[in-house]
């Protein structure tokens, strides 16, 4: 077994406060705002990504990589707020995919007006283009391949 390096170890610490910093000022603005937390976004913009087909609840715990508990919850919850539906599958009478609603797609968009800004105030703003997309780089590396292949 092998031990990791010091510069191991600090790039590890640096990549996770440089992740909490930036999700921190996120959620904070988010809250300052009156908006739900980031995790409704990410279901709201997974949503909207199959443009009105819809996509059924285990998809979306796949694509988000999120427990099969967290997103019920979630999706319950963002379901009584009327942000989504749910709808029989065609091809499947007992499954249900679930569809953004015109109301989901505003919130989306109005939360994205905060949540774009604070991405690029926590690297925009503090790289240059070169850097990103050195970093980006750097960082798809990291990532399990069949994840980066469908990474923005």
């Amino acid at each position: 077994m092998t031990m990791p390096s010091n510069t191991t170890i600090q790039t590890w610490i640096r990549l996770a406060r440089a992740y909490s910093e930036a999700m921190s000022g996120i959620e904070r603005a988010l809250a300052d705002n009156d908006m739900p937390p980031l995790s409704w976004y990410d279901i709201l913009l997974e949503l909207e990504r199959v443009q009105g087909v819809g996509i059924r609840q285990f998809e979306l715990e796949h694509t988000l990589l999120l427990k099969q508990y967290g997103v019920s919850r979630l999706v319950e919850r963002i379901e009584r707020e009327g942000y989504l539906r749910r709808e029989f599958c065609t091809d499947d009478k007992r499954g249900k995919h679930l569809i953004i609603t015109d109301k989901g797609k505003e919130l989306r968009r109005r939360m994205w007006l905060i949540y774009g800004p604070k991405i690029e105030e926590a690297v925009g703003q503090k790289l240059t283009q070169k850097q990103r997309k050195d970093l980006s780089s750097l960082l798809g590396m990291l990532i399990n391949k069949t994840q980066a292949a469908g990474a923005v």
